[in-house]
């Protein structure tokens, strides 16, 4: 009986099937992650991330926001995908009346509402266009030489010609409808 070669047992094919399905299963869910991009599109149950959303929104404001998200939700998140549709002139298409959006809900955390708010408190201060554009001095003078200079027309082959008198018709539209709303104030008040 010395002479006998080892033979393979049922037991012993089992645990090779076994331990050989778990081996293919985590390479294959290891590749399929990295593909992705990370993963979570299949672990979320398709949720569309709203980032992706308002970035492919902000490139292509013709499109409705449920068509985008449509897309994306079919192709796992993938917004190159829906990127690359939209550029070669396949568009999207309409999303089903029945298609009930999943978006995610960003987490903010304390620090981030808290930076939020002050940011929030800044903003006004930004949004003013007489102090950002330095117009005190011609807000001061009313204008009155705005309609001098306005007479100017054409477009110069100079490039800082070309800068100041853009930004001369910017200044002046810019006091022009701060004086619309000002006597608009006027008449409703």
């Amino acid at each position: 009986m010395p002479d006998e070669e080892p033979s393979l047992n049922i037991s012993s094919l089992l645990t090779l099937a076994v331990v050989s399905f778990f081996v293919i299963r985590w390479f294959l869910k290891r590749d399929g992650d990295a593909g992705e991009g990370s993963g979570r599109s299949r672990a979320r149950g398709n949720v569309v991330d709203p980032a992706q959303v308002e970035q492919i929104s902000q490139m292509f404001p013709q499109l409705s926001t449920r068509d985008i998200m449509w897309d994306l939700q079919r192709n796992g998140g993938n917004a190159a995908a829906t990127t690359e549709r939209i550029l070669t002139g396949r568009g999207l298409e309409t999303a089903p009346p029945s298609f009930q959006p999943q978006v995610a809900i960003p987490r903010a955390s304390p620090p981030v509402t808290q930076a939020a708010s002050t940011s929030a408190t800044s903003k006004p201060e930004d949004q003013d266009l007489i102090s950002r554009y330095n117009l005190n001095a011609k807000v001061a003078s009313e204008g009155a030489e705005t309609s001098q200079s306005s007479s100017q027309s054409g477009w110069s082959q100079n490039k800082e010609e070309r800068q100041r008198i853009l930004q001369k018709r910017r200044d002046d539209m810019i006091l022009a409808a701060r004086k619309r709303m000002e006597q608009k104030v006027r008449e409703s008040g």
